[in-house]
């Protein structure tokens, strides 16, 4: 195996100046921030929502009312698909306040491919907006993946409910 490809590459060093210098915009950097910023408050809202549905389950288990909690579910579906949205929005707004595009719908259409990871549409940015893409792309996984890992949490609770109270049925059956 020819390792000489290796002796080339540039250093960390050398690789972060020379994107600071390609992409060393202001702009960018207000991107990256807001992009923290948004997960961060993301973060915090799915806590709530899961929190939230968890003392609810949890409340209508004592009183034993059954098929309320999967209600509760679908509501804490639709308030993370709804926070989804407004990340989608917001993303929307600081493009439209740096005039990345023309048009107000395309960059709405643009930061929710961009968010969503599709990326079908044919957006030609400038060069100091290549990154941006970038950005907005990492700030949707990492969202997603905060919002799925609490609807796993959530469905597991529920999960787990219909089974122990399908168990107890049986063993009620048995006896």
């Amino acid at each position: 195996m020819d390792l000489s490809i290796f002796n080339n590459l540039p250093s960390l060093n050398t690789l972060f100046s020379e994107l600071n210098a390609d992409i060393g915009n202001t702009q960018i950097w207000m991107m990256i921030i807001s992009a923290c910023l948004m997960l961060t408050i993301h973060g915090v809202v799915v806590l709530v929502i899961a929190g939230t549905f968890h003392a609810i389950d949890s409340r209508l288990q004592h009183r034993r009312i059954y098929g309320a909690n999967f209600l509760s579910y679908f509501i804490a579906i639709l308030l993370i698909v709804c926070s989804h949205l407004a990340e989608i929005v917001a993303w929307t707004y600081l493009c439209i306040a740096l005039k990345v595009f023309p048009s107000n719908p395309q960059t709405f259409y643009f930061a929710g491919e961009m968010y969503t990871t599709v990326g079908f549409g044919d957006y030609t940015l400038s060069e100091q907006w290549r990154i941006l893409p970038i950005i907005i792309s990492f700030s949707g996984i990492f969202a997603v993946s905060m919002s799925g890992a609490a609807l796993y949490s959530m469905m597991g609770t529920l999960l787990s409910r219909t089974n122990q109270k399908n168990q107890t049925q049986t063993d009620s059956l048995i006896n």
